[in-house]
């Protein structure tokens, strides 16, 4: 038997990322423009070393939207394969709910590290973002919809 020290030590580490789902009455989702990559994205990021995927996706909001909002339930868990030089993940998608037009009005991103922000139509979402996260956007609308969370790989449904 191993000590338990060493056991921990030999576990796999699978990276974390949280993201939030708004959405408006249209079906539209809410995307950003990052200053730093070409695709969008939806409000969240990368799970902190000791910090929960709803704490990040809390977090994430805070820093990119400047929005203190409660989180809706958890819509997708998404298992994502080695790629591009990254380990495997998970990724987590909270619903933020419905929004409108109004609620964008006046948003100011301060830290440089967003460009805009609006709603825009899966179609429309499918060019600007990447296929993965198109994918899973797909998956979380159903979810929405349907009121139940939703276990993917690769964006794909599973069960």
């Amino acid at each position: 038997m191993l000590p338990v020290e060493q056991y921990v030590a030999g576990l796999a580490r699978k990276r974390m990322a949280a993201g939030v789902l708004f959405r408006d009455k249209a079906g539209r989702v809410l995307l950003l423009e990052p200053s730093y990559k070409p695709n969008w994205e939806i409000p969240g990021g990368a799970v902190e070393a000791d910090e929960s995927p709803w704490a990040t996706a809390t977090r994430e909001l805070a820093e990119e939207l400047g929005w203190e909002r409660p989180l809706g339930q958890l819509l997708v868990v998404d298992y994502v394969r080695p790629q591009d030089s990254r380990p495997e993940g998970v990724v987590f998608v909270f619903d933020g709910g419905v929004l409108d037009e109004t609620d964008l009005v006046g948003m100011v991103f301060t830290d440089g590290e967003i460009l805009s922000a609006g709603f825009h139509s899966l179609d429309e979402a499918r060019s600007k973002v990447k296929p993965l996260l198109a994918d899973r956007l797909v998956v979380a609308l159903q979810a929405a919809e349907q009121g139940v969370t939703a276990l993917c790989e690769q964006g794909q449904r599973v069960a």
